[in-house]
């Protein structure tokens, strides 16, 4: 029977679209849209800061001075976090379901997009608990964000029900003993639900 259920946040929760932010930061650097995520891959500073291993200054400061960014910190931080729009499952069925499990909410995030988060989406008060990336000093697929994740469900792993969009994370989640699959879509999350005997209204 399973008693915690742990969704990812990006595109299972909330859909998101990184050329949105690419064509906002386009038209403060010399770069175009389509030449910005290669340059910033090449630094190596998102993992740091989805790892907590930067800090958000320090960052938008690094990559600033990487692709000649003429943007204050508070302006970069808007464009950065302007990839989020609407919400993929509704308020009516993760109430349901905070109302009979425990709900935790596992993400691959950093604090820049956190705050935009926090600030605008109240589903998050359906959430028992958090596990972020830059927290957690850890991303999926790595096994410590699992592990993580479930000392906070308080249960064993085959009692916890993961979704995410990315099938190496439910792969992951997988090995260490979770009952996960991937998100294609919310009907297709609501039948996978079913067919285990999740309930919600």
């Amino acid at each position: 029977m399973h008693k915690t259920i742990i969704f990812d946040l990006g595109k299972v929760l909330v859909p998101f679209d990184f050329k949105i932010g690419y064509r906002a930061l386009e038209s403060a650097c010399p770069y175009q849209a389509e030449e910005i995520p290669q340059r910033i891959a090449q630094t190596g500073l998102v993992e740091l800061l989805e790892k907590g291993l930067i800090a958000p200054r320090d960052f938008v400061q690094r990559l600033s001075a990487a692709l000649n960014l003429r943007l204050e910190y508070a302006d970069f931080c808007r464009a950065w976090s302007s990839i989020f729009h609407g919400q993929l499952l509704a308020d009516g069925f993760l109430e349901s379901l905070a109302a009979r499990y425990r709900m935790l909410l596992l993400s691959n995030t950093n604090p820049i997009h956190w705050e935009m988060i926090r600030e605008n989406y109240p589903m998050l008060r359906y959430f028992h608990g958090r596990i972020l990336s830059f927290e957690v000093h850890s991303m999926k697929p790595e096994p410590e964000i699992f592990r993580a994740a479930l000392e906070c469900a308080a249960c064993r792993p085959e009692e916890c029900f993961f979704t995410d969009d990315i099938a190496d994370n439910v792969e992951a989640a997988r090995r260490e003993g979770l009952d996960a699959v991937q998100f294609q879509s919310p009907a297709q999350l609501e039948e996978e639900m079913s067919r285990r005997g999740i309930r919600w209204a």
